[in-house]
């Protein structure tokens, strides 16, 4: 049987900590975060991003910004509004939500930016 790694992750070191599934990989390129925004609007889900303060990550609370991006198509027009949080909030961790009205859920959701945390 093979050895199952051991994922560093502890409450006690904000940078170890992961968010979703995506946090357990390598950061994503720019082509692969574009993948995956042309993803969620390919479903028809629509786009909502949400940031917060490094301490407060895994808390179940993340500040929306602005109102879901309702029907947006828009791939670069759902990227300029990612960079409008990140600039309006440099230290926050900014992450994009994918809901699927059908459900009633979120389809998807990862972290698009990862503040550097000050110890």
């Amino acid at each position: 049987m093979s050895e199952v790694q051991d994922y560093g992750s502890r409450l006690s070191d904000p940078n170890s900590r992961k968010m979703g599934t995506f946090s357990y990989l390598p950061e994503l390129t720019e082509e692969e975060l574009r993948s995956q925004v042309e993803y969620i609007v390919s479903k028809g889900w629509n786009p909502a991003i949400e940031h917060t303060e490094p301490e407060n990550a895994s808390s179940h609370y993340w500040y929306m910004w602005k109102l879901p991006m309702f029907g947006e198509t828009d791939v670069d027009a759902i990227f300029q509004e990612i960079e409008m949080c990140k600039k309006a909030n440099p230290d926050n961790h900014v992450r994009l939500v994918g809901y699927d009205n059908f459900k009633q859920t979120q389809g998807t959701a990862l972290v698009v930016h990862r503040a550097s945390i000050k110890l």
